[in-house]
């Protein structure tokens, strides 16, 4: 939200700095994320001045130009050359001096500086109004009042406006703060605790007047839930036009862009007051007469963005007699609002139900200033003064009168919220004794009125618009943040407690696995929960009807769980390679989420994603793609850190991983991974390869819990390795060869490795060879050839009767 200083400085005289403001508003929970600077004339005539031509001579060298001299109130005069067709001798010019920067339309710098226009030197600019950013004319120079003192800055003689912007992190609760007079609200109070006592300026109502009852609109609110209290006047005879200056400096200020005086002033207001109001023109109102109802489900509506919307049977709409106007709260309809031809106005304040104004929006994808401040709740007992400020702006402003009375629709009055305050719970909840004056001062200052007073707390009642301080402890926190945090002493005291938690805790082994991740050039990355429901169709293992819906969708593409981390993964692979980064390694950690017809279920599941080149190309190596044993290897070594190395390996291909295997202890899977299908690669317009793990997380936690560590000594006796080139038929594993080596010499075979594959020329059809090594070695003495031949024998013979394999 965006709050203008010296709009700010209207409702109360403060003559800080922006900084130290920004650091108040700050410490009243308004967070201020930045502050800008605004200027109505870009670069705020900086080294324009008032100048008299006192020479105006033909260019020497050019049809065109002619060469002046100038006094801009210096000791000399100056030479400049002029192209404009009107420049004479005796005209006051405003002139820009050598150093200064003008801006382009597009809002580019350039520097005025010395130098030769065809030989003939210039030092300085006559200007005209586009050059100044004052207006779009480049017919001639600016001819200014005779009467102007020469050397005068122009930015003294134009309205410039020169402001400073707060930016301001505003929390959902804070609907009072939602407008400029609600900041100013907070500031008063803020600076009573600094001992600076100043006067909340309010806008004056008091000439306030019906003129003539000439225009009467009648008010029928049907549906009093969702609209508590409706109010309108008419005005007629409005001049619908450009908005004076300061209006649209106000507006430009905090980045609206102005419209028209009517508009302007209701965009004004609602800024300036918290208050939406809408202005439709009258003379469009059939009937003169204004329903506030629902709709028939179905009813085609038009919004002022020209998009045709099919209307809830839910949504609150203001209707003429005939057909409806505008949703309500919301968004204005094409048909009803101002335009150039408009005369006669029926002005529009009213306090709707937030819930109902916010499943409204959401409904139609419509986000407005309106809307943002109906769905958090306004003041219902400022509709009626924020209209009558708004009509004495705009009979000011766009002239007319005032032609009816007051239609105010308020038949259940919202009342004021009341709340006892302990004076002991204050203490206990803050952790530190204020002084009971002090807190008096602080709710007074805040406009919570103290009924009574006792020795044990205080009887208050809380004003409508803080719609957030309803309870004790609401009470507590306004006080809290009006006396400071920062005035709160820390204890000098450390407590700390030790707890006796398992090594093998979820988040314990998260960080030793993300940590290693990390060492492997890995990236963490946290994907959104929520994802659509379209992402099931690619993939017949999921369900649509184990999804689980939000009720309040944020979105179309937001309106389910996730129940696989896959697609939310690939998104980031898409975005990042979107923008040149196609060398990936990414994980997550991650729940999925499914709906069942008894209950509801969360697993925890560990992601990892590859794609591209594992190792960036260097002057002296290749780079390295990125392939399925690459990810294979990173996935064991994550399940060797945690001690899981029994592993049963089998293939796995399903409608979404082509080239699959699973990892498994006993009947329980640990991980499954694989590359991703081209097909569904092409849904996310991911054109190069994407590897894809899934770790089952439960089952990791559950297995690596059941590991036990054992410790060996370091052998004194050396290993042997020996090596088999096995001839293998195509479908034998080297799972095959390890489960059987195992089997065949459980003491002193220490390791199997496969280093090398051939397949192809010179061998039979059918057949492949794998070169495997043996490492045998014994823990009590230095094994001879004898025992190494024996076992090397067995294993050969063991091969060929169970695998069928020949040694090459």
């Amino acid at each position: 939200m965006k709050i203008s200083y010296n709009w700010l400085k209207q409702f109360i005289n403060i003559d800080w700095n922006a900084e130290k403001t920004g650091e108040l508003l700050t410490d009243l929970g308004l967070e201020i994320e930045g502050i800008e600077t605004y200027e109505s004339v870009k670069g705020g005539l900086k080294g324009i001045v008032v100048g008299e031509v006192l020479t105006c001579e033909q260019h020497p060298n050019a049809d065109r130009l002619k060469v002046t001299t100038v006094n801009i109130g210096e000791a000399e005069p100056v030479q400049i050359v002029c192209g404009a067709p009107n420049v004479a001798a005796g005209q006051k010019v405003p002139v820009a001096t050598i150093g200064t920067t003008l801006y382009t339309a597009e809002g580019e710098a350039w520097k005025i500086k010395k130098g030769k226009i065809r030989g003939e030197e210039s030092h300085g600019m006559i200007c005209a109004e586009d050059e100044l950013g004052l207006g779009e004319s480049h017919d001639g120079i600016m001819v200014l009042d005779a009467d102007l003192k020469v050397g005068t800055p122009a930015a003294e003689i134009f309205e410039v406006e020169n402001d400073e912007v707060f930016e301001i992190g505003l929390t959902p609760n804070r609907a009072d703060a939602m407008s400029h007079y609600g900041v100013a609200r907070d500031l008063k109070a803020g600076l009573l605790q600094q001992d600076l006592n100043l006067e909340l300026i309010s806008p004056s109502v008091m000439s306030y007047h019906v003129d003539t009852r000439s225009l009467k609109v009648d008010v029928d609110v049907q549906d009093k839930d969702k609209c508590p209290r409706y109010c309108g006047v008419t005005i007629s005879g409005v001049k619908v036009e450009t908005s004076p200056s300061w209006l649209q400096n106000r507006l430009k200020a905090i980045g609206l862009s102005p419209i028209n005086n009517i508009v302007d002033v209701t965009n004004y207001v609602l800024h300036e007051l918290g208050q939406p109001l809408h202005a439709f023109d009258a003379a469009k109102i059939t009937g003169n007469k204004v329903e506030v109802k629902t709709c028939e489900a179905g009813t085609k509506f038009t919004t002022l963005d020209e998009i045709e919307r099919e209307l809830h049977e839910d949504d609150l709409m203001i209707c003429d007699a005939e057909k409806p106007m505008c949703i309500a709260g919301v968004f204005g309809g094409i048909d009803s609002g101002v335009t150039e031809t408009t005369t006669n106005i029926f002005l529009e304040s009213a306090y709707f139900d937030p819930v109902s104004v916010r499943k409204t929006a959401k409904r139609h994808g419509l986000n407005t200033d309106a809307s943002f401040r109906f769905e958090r709740g306004i003041d219902p007992n400022f509709t009626k003064y924020a209209l009558k400020r708004a009509a004495l702006l705009i009979t000011e402003i766009a002239g007319g009168e005032i032609t009816s009375d007051i239609s105010d629709a308020y038949p259940n009055k919202i009342e004021d919220f009341q709340v006892v305050l302990s004076f002991d719970n204050a203490k206990r909840l803050i952790g530190q004794e204020i002084p009971k004056e002090t807190i008096k001062s602080i709710l007074t200052s805040l406009d919570i009125k103290i009924n009574n007073v006792t020795e044990a707390g205080l009887g208050l009642t809380v004003p409508s618009f803080r719609n957030d301080v309803q309870r004790e402890a609401d009470v507590i926190e306004e006080i809290l943040r009006v006396y400071g945090y920062n005035n709160i002493k820390t204890t000098e005291k450390l407590n700390a407690s030790i707890s006796n938690t398992s090594r093998f805790e979820d988040y314990k082994l998260q960080n030793v696995i993300g940590n290693q991740l990390a060492s492997q050039g890995f990236f963490e990355i946290m994907a959104n929960s929520l994802t659509s429901p379209k992402y099931i169709e690619l993939s017949e293992q999921l369900n649509a009807d184990h999804n689980v819906k939000m009720l309040n969708p944020l979105s179309n593409d937001l309106e389910v769980m996730r129940q696989s981390l896959l697609f939310s993964g690939l998104e980031a692979v898409s975005h990042n390679i979107n923008r040149k980064r196609d060398d990936l390694k990414l994980f997550e950690f991650g729940k999925t989420y499914h709906q069942y017809s008894d209950n509801r279920e969360e697993h925890k599941h560990l992601a990892l994603f590859v794609t591209g080149n594992k190792a960036q190309e260097r002057w002296n190596t290749q780079a390295t793609p990125s392939d399925f044993f690459y990810l294979k290897g990173t996935i064991e070594t994550v399940l060797e850190r945690l001690g899981l190395n029994r592993l049963k390996s089998a293939p796995h291909k399903t409608d979404i991983l082509s080239e699959g295997m699973s990892l498994s202890i006993g009947k329980k899977t640990l991980v499954e991974f694989g590359l991703v299908k081209k097909s569904v690669l092409k849904h996310f317009g991911i054109s190069q390869n994407v590897l894809f793990a899934d770790f089952n997380w439960n089952n990791v936690l559950d297995m690596a819990q059941h590991n036990k560590i054992k410790f060996t000594a370091i052998p004194k006796y050396p290993e042997v390795r020996r090596d088999f080139a096995l001839l293998l038929d195509n479908s034998v594993t080297f799972d095959d060869i390890y489960t059987i080596a195992k089997q065949t010499e459980k003491q002193l075979l220490k390791a199997v490795n496969l280093f090398d594959v051939y397949e192809g020329k010179n061998l039979p059809a059918g057949k492949k060879s794998y070169a495997v090594s043996f490492t045998l070695q014994d823990e009590n003495k230095t094994l001879n050839d004898k025992q190494i031949d024996k076992i090397m024998n067995k294993l050969q013979s063991n091969f060929e009767n169970k695998l069928g394999a020949e040694l090459r």
